[in-house]
């Protein structure tokens, strides 16, 4: 008897920690209508918050953060959002810069170009000093790559850079926001490093390797080859968080909950669910419908 209890207990708790294995990513920053980081953290259902975006950085210029209408980094107004990020970060959430993004003006020129780009986000966002710290003295997690303009170039030179500031201490997340056409056309070559913790894939605006209705498969046959071939630990299946956040590629949470995720959990690399973007999920309510199935 005291076996059979041992057993069952073992295999309720297997059942419990692989119930819980995944998590859901959020990008929060580019609508000032979204709730605050506080209030986004506070939900309890995001694991990650990925702050969007430092869309400028890279070919000599100084980088710029761009919080949309959440505050004005140009005068200073960007080190409120200081006590919110340490506030998640208690609160056990995640807390990464965004670089890059669909619209700015960001590439790497040069190796040295991406040790200098490494170097400023080190000291102005991560854990090194600067005079000046748009968010203040909050030290985030990590960095996001979000590369959807320019050039390929230097992007793994520029993680190697960032990964090397680890060894002083506390850990850095590194993780990417590829396309799901494979390979990424800009970030391909910098996702083969083994670099990147997490890799959070947008199945979305791509018709070829996303859900369209009454077909999953091109999805998980993309799910498939992503996570046997990239060496990152974990993969999130990126999605928009409704009809609107995206051109297509929205999957209704009846579908992802029933049909796609009891199938993309085979993975052991499987990791969550990556959502575009907060606002949008407080228009849909989709993080809710689909947090206890992740």
């Amino acid at each position: 008897m005291a076996f059979k209890l041992l057993f069952s207990s073992i295999l309720f708790l297997a059942i419990v920690k692989n119930s819980i294995a995944g998590g859901i990513a959020i990008y929060w920053g580019q609508n000032g209508n979204e709730a605050t980081l506080n209030d986004t953290c506070n939900s309890g259902r995001y694991a990650y918050v990925n702050l969007a975006f430092l869309n400028k950085f890279g070919n000599g210029q100084t980088p710029e953060i761009n919080l949309a209408g959440h505050c004005n980094p140009a005068v200073n107004g960007c080190t409120i959002v200081g006590p919110e990020i340490k506030h998640c970060q208690k609160s056990g959430v995640k807390v990464m810069l965004s670089i890059g993004g669909g619209v700015g003006n960001y590439s790497l020129a040069s190796k040295k170009d991406a040790k200098d780009v490494a170097r400023y986000l080190w000291n102005n966002f991560l854990g090194g000093r600067s005079s000046f710290r748009p968010l203040g003295n909050a030290i985030l997690d990590g960095i996001d790559f979000d590369i959807e303009l320019g050039s390929p170039l230097h992007y793994k030179d520029l993680a190697k850079y960032l990964k090397n500031y680890s060894k002083r201490g506390r850990k850095m997340y590194l993780t990417a926001a590829p396309q799901c056409p494979f390979p990424d056309r800009l970030l391909g070559t910098a996702l083969n490093s083994k670099l990147f913790d997490n890799v959070w894939i947008q199945f979305y605006n791509n018709p070829p390797c996303q859900f369209t209705p009454n077909n999953t498969d091109n999805l998980k046959n993309s799910w498939v080859r992503w996570t046997t071939s990239v060496k990152a630990k974990r993969i999130f299946l990126g999605l928009p968080a409704a009809p609107q956040a995206a051109g297509s590629g929205f999957i209704p949470a009846d579908v992802l909950t029933e049909e796609i995720l009891p199938a993309i959990k085979k993975s052991r690399k499987y990791g969550g669910v990556m959502l575009w973007s907060k606002f949008w999920d407080e228009q849909s309510g989709y993080s809710a419908a689909i947090v206890k199935s992740v």
